[in-house]
């Protein structure tokens, strides 16, 4: 009674969040996605919140030099601190192992003595960083590139020169732009200080205005990268008084087209050389440039121009114009300007629901376009069927499902740079309805209209409201096979309707509909599957489709209307594509017209258009082709050559551009020459046509010339190749005879190469216009190679090792070739490795350490037999799993022949595979090796914990719940704990045992109108998780309801309890009036019930008592050792008793059942299930052997009054490898007297087994009537302690009441009889088919108190007169289960009754018992005696 008022107080303090936990789990289709600043609140729901994740600093591109350091910031925000990883080149790096990357405290990585080598670059590359929080989610940022400085390397080098004073002088030093800082100059092998008259050109070149007399010397530029400096050579500048003559204007450096981010600097150089001094001045198409009173725009010393702070209106054509009075000369350079991406709109943290269709949006600018890709926790979206980029940017996903919770990130990227942008998406519970009736299903949900596109449904009221004038409805549809769920609501109360759109043709769709009032969502109709019709409808092609060129870059395509419409179109799709690819492009247009930009200049399109309609899209046009515009090339020609021919002409010969730098029709190329030493008279000529080479005559001897070709179209002359200089002969050479013989020849052989090298033939007088060289092994003429007239030198490569070559050298002219010169060289042995791929590594093994750790090993043919790594070799090992099947293989590089993974999932199949590398060289991949890691105990609760009443049994509820979401292994059991107090210690909880392969269990005999709490706790083969919470469930007030405020519908008696009891069917509560009634009635039929019970039992138990009586004359007279009175005396029934006097109780090794995932739990029942003396559990064994198959049944049902005694400290071994206990008798013979053994040995159930211990076995001549088992039966339910160890009850040997399982102790005996009692029965393993029944042999028990062990407690079973007897011994049967050892069970042996007391029983039935009667008797013990045979038999 306390416990019952301590609940009602606890039912009053806690009806609302009872309420809320009922409608846990229920859908608000209704609502819309809720962006970052209002999320949905409801009554009672906690809502999650946005949790600030976000990077304070990002990493930068970075150069850096060879041996240095280098430091690439990273530092994001988050409560907890996030995890910060580094990836380089997509790849994680393992920075735990490596000694040169570390990560520091704020997450950025430092990198020292960067290493940058020809080929070995292992620190240049991309890094990205990434940062995690537990969960939470996954960021990353934007991509940093690191470059590390090349080797240096003079592209042109400084040369001398002569300047007037007053003049400006330039000093050439070109390196890769990658070490244009680390150049400086030197005068004099002093360091050089720059100021506003000497300044370094972005270039690295030297410019110096205004030349003085000090400004004169030896000059070199320096490189600084790292490691000892590189000089370039010395040249000196002379400075030369003013001749005070006027000279023409040439440029010493002209501006070249420059690319430049917006903010950067650009500087466009300019330089002119000329007296008078001329001035210089910039125009911008066609505009001055004013730079004296812009600040951004600055005249450098000589006339370049900077640029600061560069805008996008800074783009166009400069040109630079150079003037002295006398002449105006001008040069032109164009000025692009890009800009990194940039966000115009970022994406926003968004509340949805399941079932929900959501878009990020996402807006970005940049020059070039940036490019978008969206990232979910760090890993890529791939765009499908409910991942849609729309708009260019957007994300679109659709039917969003609890796993798409995360974090989302927009990622711009263009040449210039990227960025990247992020909003978090967080999946809502549903709100919790009020407390008040849910409507039912709604009726007759049919699709009234089936199209190709769309589908319109329609259906009826529910029954529970058939007006339903202020329900709404939500409509659930998917793809048949496909997860998830898309919802799409009705617009209106009361509205029975609704039309999907944008369905595919011919594709099977299920669709379910709720309806919802003002307290929550209601039951879903049955799914419908509807098919839509194939496609018919659609548009025809567009007519007159035309395309033209409107610039070298941009085509614009018209078409009309389509004639056979079909209905309104609603845009167009306008594909094209360039000819000679298979990649076609496609743009949107709504009009009629559409201009598309960005094409290669003078290349060739086709366009094609197709019509959309409601229905999607129709018939597609023809193609049409059409080429963009001519343009100036892009490029210079190739392949410049010069080829003196004599002292007065030089030969020029090139090659074209390269096709796609052309730009339309190569018209002719313009060839510009000038003397080296005069490099401001430049003579052009013009070549028609597509000649590619051409003779200049009227040089003059003995002079150098520079010469550079370029290309024309109709548009203009393109860029041209770089000066090509050679030099006219002193006086005209003989060419009417060939060369002499080369004066000398030298061979030096490498392994695959040999290096020939020469001197000139003697006689100088002779043109030579190149050389000859044959080669081939024994012989000359295998090959021929023919190099110019000023090579000293030549390197054969490609060659056997080992091998002799025959060499030749003759030199050549136009007249022929001349004597050879021949010379012979035997190539080196092979001492480097072949170049043949390595051999894969072998006997690749997988050692599984622990739950996330995996050892690799391996071996390696090509290393000696000790396998000891002597060399600069390295392995690489990759693993994966399959689940998902598009999981990304990770690597990882070790220089040992094993490695040890880490950070694997528990319970998880990894395959591994490894490579070696050496140097260039590396292997397949090895033979793969698996490994599963080991179980790790549950890391999460059971989820998914909903309690409902079974309907029509209000004590009975029925907890329903979903496995772990993180088993980490196979899940062999659950433990369920329920309580009436929540905060009650954990061990006052009682406790339910369930096998691991079911998600359902029912509990019964619960207190009504009773909170109860219920938490479940997971458990594999490593032992236990952890709880789920809470959850509450009120027990309803009378038999007639299915808990506080709800109802059950009518599902039938075959009614299973669903998975998962996210939606459970509630209804309104019985009225006051109708509990009233109801209770009236349930009294009445009661008392009724009582009163005929009473009649019949005390009818039945005259008989019964008189019927026994007969049994014990039966019982005496088989005995055989005492003397009959009266009439008995002539009757001498045959002894029939079986000679089974010791029954050993041993376990054997094989489960009775097949099932392996049953578990044994040594944990009692409550009295209702082991009191066999009612007949109502007849029913129960029955539902029982049910359960053995796996049904669900009443075996899963407990009570809570039943299980006070039941603490957790209990042994509960649920692990599945050790086999089941079974218990089997072995029947011994012996010689003492007749005296028999009582044995109760019983088999667990699969879902629970319960080990059931002797108790008082009934004595054989007490009869037991009906009434009797009724009583007995309600003492036991009484019986407030379940600590003691229930019994087993046996049949009297003489009844006649037949088991309907044929196994009882009454069949066993009476088989036996036709055994030879004189002889030793085989041992047999006997298994008892329930635990309830028993086969063992009762004895006469004697008179006497009953003696127990006493460290086994006892349930007064049965409440009976003969219970006092005397048990004369105590034998022990050892249990085996699960290969634990457990304390030795003791069976009651009872002894055989005094003479006196047999006697006194015949005595007693000597006037009941007549003849014919025994002769029945006699007959049904023979029956009985066969059954059991056959049994032991089998």
């Amino acid at each position: 009674m306390a416990a019952e008022r301590g609940a009602r107080r606890l039912l009053g303090t806690s009806s609302f969040w009872l309420c809320c936990l009922l409608l846990l789990g229920r859908r608000a289709p209704g609502a819309a996605a809720a962006r970052s600043g209002s999320p949905p609140q409801s009554p009672g729901s906690g809502v999650r919140t946005f949790t600030p994740f976000y990077f304070l600093v990002e990493p930068v591109d970075t150069l850096s030099s060879r041996g240095s350091s280098v430091i690439l910031n990273c530092s994001a925000y988050s409560e907890p601190s996030p995890k910060i990883e580094w990836k380089k080149d997509g790849t994680f790096l393992n920075l735990v192992s490596d000694d040169r990357r570390q990560l520091l405290p704020d997450g950025s990585l430092f990198i020292t003595n960067v290493v940058h080598a020809k080929h070995n670059k292992p620190d240049e590359g991309y890094y990205q960083c990434v940062a995690t929080v537990e969960n939470l989610g996954t960021i990353v940022s934007r991509t940093a590139k690191l470059t590390v400085a090349s080797l240096p390397r003079f592209a042109s080098q400084p040369e001398p020169s002569s300047v007037y004073a007053g003049n400006s002088a330039v000093l050439n030093c070109e390196v890769n732009a990658d070490l244009v800082p680390f150049v400086r100059w030197e005068q004099n092998r002093q360091p050089l200080l720059l100021d506003d008259r000497v300044i370094k050109l972005p270039s690295g070149t030297l410019v110096i205005s205004n030349v003085t007399e000090r400004d004169g010397g030896l000059y070199r530029c320096v490189v600084e990268s790292g490691g000892p400096p590189k000089y370039s050579d010395e040249a000196e500048l002379k400075v030369l008084p003013d001749p005070e003559v006027t000279s023409n204007l040439v440029f010493l450096k002209q501006p070249s087209s420059l690319v430049r981010v917006i903010g950067q600097s650009a500087v466009l150089p300019c330089v002119a050389l000329g007296l008078p001094t001329p001035t210089i001045r910039w125009m911008k198409n066609e505009e001055a440039l004013d730079t004296e009173s812009s600040e951004r725009l600055v005249l450098l010393a000589g006339g370049s121009l900077e640029i600061s702070d560069v805008t996008e209106d800074d783009a166009g054509t400069y040109f630079c114009i150079a003037d002295n009075g006398n002449e105006t000369i001008e040069a032109q350079a164009e000025l692009t300007v890009q800009a990194q991406p940039e966000f115009l709109k970022q994406p926003t943290n968004i509340y949805a629901h399941e079932s929900m269709d959501i878009i990020f949006e996402c807006e970005v600018t940049g020059k070039p376009a940036p490019t978008v890709k969206w990232v979910k926790n760090g890993d890529m979206v791939i765009p499908s069927d409910y991942f849609k980029i729309v708009k260019e940017h957007n994300l679109q996903v659709l039917g969003l499902v609890k796993s798409d919770e995360g974090f989302y990130q927009c990622i711009a990227e263009n040449d210039v740079g990227n960025a990247q942008a992020g909003a978090q998406l967080i999946i809502l519970e549903h709100a919790p309805a009020t407390t008040g009736p849910l409507p039912s299903a709604p009726r007759d949900v049919v699709a009234s209209l089936v199209s190709t596109r769309f589908i319109k449904l329609t259906w009826r009221t529910p029954a529970s409201d058939p007006h339903g004038d202020n329900l709404t409805y939500s409509v659930f549809y998917t793809k048949e096979g496909i997860a998830r769920e898309r919802v799409e609501n009705t617009s209106h109360p009361g509205e029975m309707q609704v039309t999907i759109q944008n369905l595919m043709p011919a594709t099977v769709y299920i669709f379910r509909v709720m309806a919802q009032n003002k307290h929550g969502s209601g039951e879903s109709s049955a799914p419908l599957r509807v098919e839509t019709q194939p496609e018919v409808q659609l548009p025809g092609p567009a007519p007159n489709i035309r395309a033209y060129a409107t610039s070298p870059t941009s085509i614009t395509v018209t078409w009309e209307t389509p004639l056979s419409g079909n209905g309104e179109i609603q845009n167009y799709k306008l594909y094209y594509m360039e000819k000679g690819t298979d990649k076609e492009q496609d743009v949107d247009v709504s009009s009629h017209s559409h201009t598309i930009n960005g094409l290669k200049k003078y290349t060739e399109y086709s366009f094609r258009v197709v019509a959309y309609n409601k229905h999607g899209p129709g018939v597609s046009t023809q193609d049409v082709a059409v080429r963009t515009l001519s343009d100036v090339p892009s490029a210079a020609p190739q392949n410049l050559s010069l080829e003196v021919r004599n002292s007065k002409s030089i030969m020029i010969h090139w090659q074209p551009p390269p096709p796609a730098t052309q730009n339309g029709q190569i018209t002719g190329y313009k060839i510009r020459y000038r003397k080296a030493s005069r490099k401001s008279d430049v003579t052009e000529t013009l070549v028609t046509g597509t000649q590619l080479s051409q003779l200049i005559e009227g040089l003059d001897r003995g002079t150098e010339y520079n010469f550079r070709v370029a290309a024309l179209t109709i548009n203009g002359t393109g860029p041209a190749t770089d000066w090509l200089s050679a030099e006219t002969f002193e006086s005209d050479l003989d060419e009417t005879r060939v060369p002499d013989v080369p004066s000398s020849l030298h061979v030096r052989p490498l392994v695959t190469s040999i290096v020939v090298s020469w001197t000139p033939p003697e006689n100088q007088n002779i043109v030579v216009r190149g050389y000859a060289i044959g080669y081939g092994i024994g012989s000359p003429h295998a090959q021929t190679i023919k190099v110019d007239y000023k090579q000293r030198y030549y390197t054969i490569e490609n060659l056997d090792p080992s091998s002799h070559y025959v060499i030749t050298l003759k030199a050549f002219n136009n007249v022929g070739e001349g004597i050879p010169l021949y010379e012979s060289a035997v190539t080196r042995p092979h001492t480097v490795p072949d170049p043949t791929p390595m051999m894969p590594p072998v006997g690749v093994q997988a050692s599984i350490l622990s739950h996330d750790t995996i050892r690799i090993t391996w071996a390696d043919n090509s290393l000696p037999k000790h396998q000891k790594i002597t060399d600069s070799r390295y392995y690489t090992v990759r693993w994966k799993t399959n689940i998902p099947a598009n999981t990304k293989y990770k690597n990882a590089n070790a220089t040992t022949l094993s490695y040890l993974v880490t950070g694997l999932k528990a319970n998880t199949l990894y395959e591994f595979s490894v490579m070696v590398t050496k140097g260039r060289r590396s292997s397949t991949w090895s033979m793969t090796a698996h490994g599963t890691t080991f179980e790790l105990v549950p890391t999460s609760p059971p989820k998914d914990v909903t309690v409902v009443s079974k309907e029509g049994k209000p004590r009975t509820i029925i907890v329903n719940w979903q496995p772990p979401s993180e088993a980490n292994g196979k899940i062999t059991g659950y433990i369920i704990y329920y309580s009436t107090d929540v905060n009650a210690e954990i061990h006052d909880w009682v406790i339910e045992p369930v096998v691991g392969n079911r998600l359902t269990h029912q509990i019964q005999e619960l207190t009504l109108d009773t909170p109860y709490y219920f938490k479940i706790q997971a458990r594999n083969s490593k032992g236990m998780g952890p709880m789920s919470e809470a959850v509450q469930f009120r027990t309803p007030k009378a038999s007639g309801s299915a808990g506080k405020g709800s109802r059950l519908p009518d599902l039938g008696s075959d009614y299973k309890p669903p998975m998962s009891g996210s939606n459970s069917p509630h209804g309104s509560p019985t009225s006051p009036l109708d509990s009233n009634m109801l209770l009236v009635i349930i009294v009445s039929v009661g008392v009724i019930t009582i009163v005929v019970v009473v009649i019949i039992a005390v009818f039945c138990t005259r008989r019964t008592t008189s019927h026994q009586k007969k049994k014990r004359a039966a019982c005496k007279s088989v005995n055989g050792s005492h003397k009959y009175k009266g009439n008995s005396k002539d009757v001498k029934p045959p002894d029939l008793w079986i000679h089974h006097e010791r029954l050993e109780l041993k376990p054997i090794d094989k489960s009775p059942d097949p099932n392996p995932i049953m578990t044994d739990t040594p944990i009692p029942r409550n009295s209702q299930d082991i009191t066999p003396v009612d007949n109502s559990m007849d029913s129960n064994i029955h539902q029982r052997r049910n359960s053995y198959r796996g049904h669900e049944s009443e075996d899963s049902m407990s009570t809570l009054a039943g299980r006070r005694g039941m603490r957790p400290k209990m042994m509960m071994p649920f692990d599945s490898q050790p086999p089941q206990p079974v218990i089997s008798a072995h029947p011994i013979h012996s010689l003492d007297n007749p005296h028999h053994h009582f044995h109760s040995s019983s088999l667990a159930s699969p879902a629970r087994s319960h080990l059931y211990h002797p108790g008082s076995p009934w004595p054989i001549g007490t009869s037991m009537s009906l009434s009797d088992r009724a009583n007995s039966t309600e003492s036991i339910r009484n019986t407030p302690s379940t600590d003691t160890m229930p019994a087993s009850s046996s049949q009297t040997c003489c009844t006649d009441h037949q088991d309907p399982e044929g196994a009882t102790s009454s069949s066993y005996l009476a088989s036996s009889q036709e055994e030879d009692s004189g002889q030793s029965l085989p041992t047999a393993h006997v298994r008892p088919s329930h635990p309830l029944k028993s086969f063992a042999v009762p004895a006469i028990p004697p008179p006497g108190p009953p003696t127990y062990d006493p460290t086994l407690p006892s349930t007064p079973l049965l409440s009976q007169q003969a219970l006092n007897h005397h048990l004369h011994s105590v034998k022990t049967a050892s249990i085996g289960t699960l290969g634990r050892s457990r304390p030795p069970m003791p069976v009651v042996v009872p002894s055989a009754p005094d003479v006196q007391e047999t006697t006194r029983m015949l005595e007693d039935s000597e006037s009941s018992y007549e003849p014919d009667e025994l002769t029945k008797e006699m007959a049904h013990l023979e029956g009985l005696m066969k059954d059991l045979n056959a049994i032991t038999t089998a």
